[in-house]
């Protein structure tokens, strides 16, 4: 750590370094302005006609009109197929037989009774190792 002496003349230092800028920033208010040069001017943008000035665009030419001949006919026809003839009646399916349905158990309306809480606690059995030692008596 730096000696009081040598504290005292670095509190003196910012002391007068700080005046010194003030002194400063207050010159620089006071002065004039120097005059700042003009910004050059940019170039013009050409800008795009106007939609009026276009000329029209040409008429749509006509195209020939092709006749397209006829399709030539089919005279050839393809044999058909010969489908089976159905009977005449319907034979008759046997009719399904399901077994009765099981009876299901029915629910008892009585609930069993409930146990009888104990009112008193049961008898915790000794550990032998932790009990003391009988007495001997000499």
């Amino acid at each position: 750590m730096a000696s009081p002496s040598k504290s005292f003349v670095l509190f003196i230092a910012l002391i007068f370094s700080g005046l010194n800028m003030s002194f400063g920033a207050r010159h620089l208010l006071q002065a004039t302005m120097p005059s700042i040069p003009s910004i050059p001017t940019l170039p013009t943008i050409p800008t795009l006609p106007k939609s009026g000035s276009l000329p029209p665009l040409p008429a749509m030419p006509t195209l020939p009109k092709v006749a397209i001949p006829p399709m030539p006919a089919i005279l050839m026809t393809l044999p058909q197929p010969t489908l089976p003839t159905l009977p005449a009646t319907q034979p008759t399916l046997p009719k399904a037989t399901l077994p009765p349905f099981p009876s299901l158990p029915t629910m008892p309306t009585t609930l069993p009774p409930m146990p009888s809480i104990p009112t008193s606690l049961p008898k915790i059995p000794s550990i032998p190792f932790l009990t003391p030692p009988p007495a001997t008596s000499p």
